[in-house]
């Protein structure tokens, strides 16, 4: 396929916000798209040119396009920047400087989807002397023969900001629209293979139900809906519930075959170099050649051997050198309450009681190594409320209420799974503007715009300040040094950040407000922790705050 027909089909999905339509458009793209393509083409819709599961980045900064464009068009990077602060879109300025080249394009090749899915790939497995020279030939070489609105959807996609409003749940639609089949099965092969563009090529050739999990693949992970109390938890769940504790640690899922190990994230990144000692653990303690777990990386004292905050355990996330001495300074308990898949089997059909049964029978614990997550069956809400004021007086963030025959729904907020904790509630949401500061902050950016999920874009809710705390590694400094390079606008002290770096904030109500583009405020918000552990569909949407308000009342 010419990369032109793609764009041309951009600019129709990018000109209506009606969701049925963008779904038409693109389920009518797949449909006269060949197999051999199709994985490439659903890649280049998301404006990525991986799954979600490689963790090969493009890793192309705005500076280095500056240079690109520079390079392609033929005049000055400070001519190039200067457009950019004007429009804010490099993109656009791609689109509006192409149309000025000074380089002759008589000769200029027509661009494949397949030509810029390759240029774009390669980038992310340049390595060593002259890189920064190599990456920037092979964008110069896009744009030198790509027409301005190529040009433009080009320097997005290096960017990853395609910015056409293609979010997961249309690309789901248009697979189901275009090849005939149930948006849920779609959606539950997604969640399984964590790879749209492999969806499709299987939904394209009729093969859907033949796969499922892969054990060695990160796969999205069950998540759990807050309820208030007991009462509402027991109505969701039926009479009798599994009540577990809610540790504040690291999710990872943990993947076993071939005697190799991988631990993933929600995110889908690969860890298992940070956490090697556990691999010791697994051997030991957990029988089985082959499985999938659903578990808690749990931070505790070494002294006192009582569980630590979450950013205390986030500090191993991020570490890249020096793995054993931080092993030795912030270990982990591995606390798994979940299964997924044992030795070959898919058991997410199977109910919750039968899942746990496995888990005790594979599973031999030890106390700061490997152990099974501490739960209750009951059917009375005494005894409910009595393990959830034992799990806070432990320390813990709170419970969750499971219903003991649900299924594992990856990917999904179901009524299967609630979690309770304590009345102050907390939001994810995703920085989308600061301000710099004054005085002694003024190397520093000080005030943060926060945004909430609304469809396919960020909604302001409220800027904030406050939280900070030295000893779990958030600060203005650290903050600052993460959103300098997503910098996209600057008019005086105010900048506008490309969406990426996502918080936890506490709050003390949420009201209504005119001056937010969301409609909501949050009453004293502070700061609670970095939410390294999520991607931007794990942002607070807005009919969740909607939600939240409404039971404030």
């Amino acid at each position: 396929m010419d990369y032109s027909d793609l764009v041309n089909y951009y600019e129709k999905i990018g000109k209506t916000s009606k969701r049925l339509e963008k779904t038409e458009i693109i389920s009518e793209l797949l449909k006269n798209s060949s197999k051999e393509e199709i994985s490439i083409l659903i890649h280049l819709l998301q404006g990525k040119v991986f799954p979600n599961y490689d963790e090969r980045k493009i890793g192309f900064s705005s500076r280095l396009m500056l240079k690109g464009i520079s390079s392609a068009i033929g005049i000055s990077q400070e001519e190039v920047e200067k457009i950019w602060k004007k429009e804010g879109d490099l993109g656009k300025v791609s689109e509006i400087l192409s149309q000025k080249k000074k380089q002759k394009t008589l000769f200029a090749q027509k661009l494949t989807i397949k030509k810029v899915y390759s240029n774009i790939q390669k980038l992310a497995e340049l390595e060593g002397e002259g890189t920064v020279s190599r990456k920037i030939a092979l964008v110069s070489e896009l744009l030198s023969n790509s027409s301005p609105l190529e040009a433009k959807y080009i320097t997005r996609t290096v960017l990853e900001e395609l910015r056409v409003g293609i979010a997961e749940g249309i690309l789901r639609d248009s697979i189901a629209k275009a090849f005939n089949f149930e948006i849920k099965d779609i959606e539950n092969l997604s969640n399984s293979l964590a790879d749209y563009g492999e969806v499709a090529e299987l939904a394209k050739q009729g093969k859907l139900k033949s796969s499922g999990l892969i054990v060695g693949r990160p796969n999205k992970v069950m998540l759990a809906i807050k309820v208030k109390d007991f009462k509402e938890a027991f109505e969701a769940l039926g009479e009798e519930i599994q009540l577990e504790y809610k540790l504040d640690g690291f999710r990872v899922t943990i993947h076993k075959i071939n005697n190799t190990y991988k631990f993933f994230t929600r995110r889908f990144e690969d860890v298992t170099t940070q956490f090697q000692e556990i691999i010791l653990y697994l051997d030991k303690y957990i029988k089985g050649k082959s499985y999938i777990l659903d578990s808690e990386f749990v931070g505790y004292n070494p002294k006192t051997k009582l569980y630590l905050p979450f950013q205390n355990i986030s500090q191993r996330i991020r570490r890249k050198y020096d793995l054993q001495e931080t092993a030795k300074k912030f270990p982990v308990e591995v606390s798994v309450f979940d299964i997924l898949n044992y030795e070959g089997e898919d058991l997410i059909q199977k109910p919750l009681k039968e899942r746990r049964k496995i888990l005790e029978k594979i599973i031999k614990q030890e106390k700061t190594k490997v152990i099974l997550t501490n739960c209750i069956i009951t059917n009375k809400i005494s005894e409910a409320e009595a393990f959830y004021k034992k799990a806070l007086k432990e320390g813990l963030e709170g419970v969750m209420a499971k219903n003991i025959n649900s299924q594992y729904t990856p990917g999904r907020y179901v009524n299967g799974w609630l979690k309770l904790k304590p009345i102050m509630e907390t939001l994810d949401l995703v920085i989308v503007g600061a301000a710099w500061g004054e005085g002694k902050r003024s190397d520093w950016l000080s005030s943060f715009e926060l945004a909430c999920k609304n469809k396919n874009e960020f909604a302001l809710i409220g800027k904030v300040g406050t939280g900070f705390k030295e000893k779990e590694g958030l600060t203005f400094e650290k903050l600052t040094k993460l959103l300098k390079p997503l910098i996209i606008k600057e008019t005086g002290k105010i900048i506008s950040v490309k969406p990426k770096i996502i918080v936890e904030v506490m709050y003390e109500e949420i009201q209504t407000s005119s001056t937010y583009s969301s409609g909501f405020a949050l009453r004293f918000p502070r700061f609670l922790r970095l939410r390294n552990d999520k991607g931007l569909n794990g942002v607070s949407d807005i009919e969740y705050i909607k939600k939240l308000f409404k039971s404030q009342k």
